[in-house]
């Protein structure tokens, strides 16, 4: 089946990372500092190192040393429920950090909450790209609830007079008695959250909203990676992710407890950029307010605000050691698909465009691009999907669809028949010029859409290292109170019809980065291409292929 090119549906094909007044980032792959040092490890000592970052609640640091263990360590229990355990606890404490979750979903009356937890069970057994069962969903929920009694956020705002006697005791309840209670109907799944609510109201007084919304929430732990409810402030920064515009101050930033937020981006023509922030610094006081003990969720808080109100960021310059304040002003800030895009080598016609993400104006972008490197004598192109982490499937499409003159782009399938369908090329407006593509291990999704049809269609040489592996499709089912599920509902398939999920797409020229080497979009030498080895590589390979010409 063949669909026009412009079909636009809320199907998002990346690792979503968030815009409100400021961009939070893709789940952390990389493993923290302490971590990656670390050569000589053991699987105990990975073992003690995560779980005494759960002790301090440290979950995003636990999640990195696990997550690095687990790969080196796949067979491990341990390792695999320490990483479990951590995500479910960081999820938590971000739900409790989200100004939208207290205002719009705790407020909420039992049968409300009741009705939510209906809606949810019910578009994941429609939409949801496998089937899952009634005990599953309800199971996750519990194991959500279990970790949830002995969470510090959870606790202090729900239950602060409990004593660890009951909750020892009402834990051990859910763990013996329904950790996977068989559950036969829909019907059959609230009459056992109600019991659970029955429980922790009896014996610890927690109400039974949070207790209904961790079933809400947890029972998206039994899908995939990428599936999830999404708070109302969430959902906001998701669309205005797809739109390319958000208020704020324009930072992509990570915590790291002690030192602050890590600025790992900042948007050109931002208010961040214009006040002075630079990738690389952190953020250690926001107004006044020391962050450097804070969760990124606790920070972006503190960030959050009106256009045109004022914002102070105390910033500390880790090469010069020193400290320096930049008052900023929240405004629109747009977010560019195309931050770069030059000409290389002049003797040889090479272009190249860094392309940050898959947005609604992405094609748009690429179009201009494109026009002004052919005006300075662009004869052959890198593009730069580097830490690319995906964005909407027919922006993915789109941009193909200017480097491929004919044939299937990528196809997707579903469980449904809805969820099915095959994208292909439009011979107009063709660009024919010679084609380097560059990625890496955080180029995912709708950057692996391109990599395997560049591949299958033998369009360009692929330099670089092995992609991420994310090969499916999430929707955008709205729900109640301004909130969504964010759910995977298909797989894509590459025009030879191979879905690398969880493999990734391996690059023609493998290009090894020693540990003191960064790739160009990363730190704060992004735009200096000259010493890059990718683009290096990118550039020989195309000097060679305009000399056979």
């Amino acid at each position: 089946m063949k669909v026009s090119r412009y079909r636009m549906a809320w199907l998002v094909c990346g690792s979503t990372w968030f815009f409100a007044s400021l961009m939070l980032p893709l789940e952390t792959r990389a493993g923290a500092r302490t971590v990656a040092r670390d050569t000589e490890q053991t699987e105990a000592s990975a073992i003690a190192a995560g779980l005494d970052f759960e002790r301090q609640s440290r979950w995003a640091e636990a999640i990195e040393i696990y997550e690095k263990s687990s790969t080196q360590w796949p067979e491990n229990s341990q390792l695999q429920y320490g990483l479990r355990r951590s995500k479910v606890h960081l999820s938590v404490e971000r739900r409790y950090s989200d100004r939208s979750f207290g205002e719009m979903l705790m407020t909420l009356n039992q049968n409300d909450a009741l009705t939510y937890l209906d809606e949810v069970l019910l578009k994941i057994r429609k939409h949801y790209v496998d089937s899952v069962s009634s005990t599953s969903l309800v199971a996750h929920g519990t194991e959500s609830l279990y970790l949830a009694l002995n969470n510090p956020k959870f606790l202090d705002k729900n239950a602060p007079n409990a004593t660890p006697d009951s909750l020892n005791r009402v834990r051990r309840t859910l763990r013996d008695q329904y950790w996977n209670r068989p559950v036969t109907s829909q019907q059959h799944a609230r009459q056992t959250v109600l019991e659970i609510c029955d429980l922790a109201e009896r014996e610890l007084q927690v109400s039974s909203t949070p207790v209904i919304l961790e079933y809400v929430f947890g029972c998206c732990n039994s899908l995939d990676d990428y599936s999830s409810y999404l708070t109302p402030s969430r959902l906001d920064d998701l669309y205005n992710n797809i739109e390319g515009e958000f208020v704020g101050i324009g930072i992509e930033m990570k915590a790291e407890i002690g030192h602050g937020m890590l600025l790992m981006n900042v948007l050109s023509e931002s208010p961040a950029e214009e006040g002075g922030a630079r990738i690389g610094d952190w953020i250690v006081a926001v107004d006044g307010i020391d962050c450097r003990q804070m969760s990124t969720e606790e920070a972006a808080a503190l960030l959050q605000g009106s256009p045109n109100s004022p914002v102070k960021l105390r910033l500390h310059d880790p090469e010069n050691d020193e400290e320096r304040d930049a008052a900023l002003v929240r405004r629109a800030v747009k977010v560019k698909s195309i931050p770069t895009a030059k000409i290389v080598d002049q003797t040889s016609g090479i272009g190249y465009i860094r392309m940050t993400g898959f947005q609604k104006n992405t094609s748009n972008e690429l179009d201009a691009a494109l026009l002004d490197l052919n005006r300075q004598g662009m004869q052959a192109l890198i593009w730069d999907l580097r830490g690319n982490p995906g964005g909407l499937l027919p922006a993915a499409v789109e941009v193909l669809d200017r480097f491929l003159e004919e044939g299937v782009i990528v196809s997707t399938k579903g469980r449904t028949s809805d969820q099915d369908w095959t994208y292909s090329a439009q011979r107009p407006g063709t660009w024919k010029v010679p084609l380097v593509l560059l990625v890496d291990g955080d180029s995912a999704s709708a950057s692996e859409i391109v990599a395997g049809a560049i591949r299958d269609h033998q369009r360009g040489t692929i330099v670089g290292r092995k992609t991420y592996g994310k090969w499916s499709v999430q929707s955008i089912l709205p729900c109640r109170s301004k909130s969504g599920l964010r759910l995977t509902t298909a797989k894509f398939y590459s025009p030879n019809g191979q879905n690398y999920g969880k493999i990734g797409v391996e690059p023609d020229l493998p290009v090894t980065l020693e540990e003191n080497q960064t790739a160009a979009y990363r730190g704060r030498r992004r735009e200096k291409l000259d010493d890059d080895l990718d683009v290096k590589t990118g550039v020989d390979v195309l000097r060679k292929q305009l000399a056979r010409r």
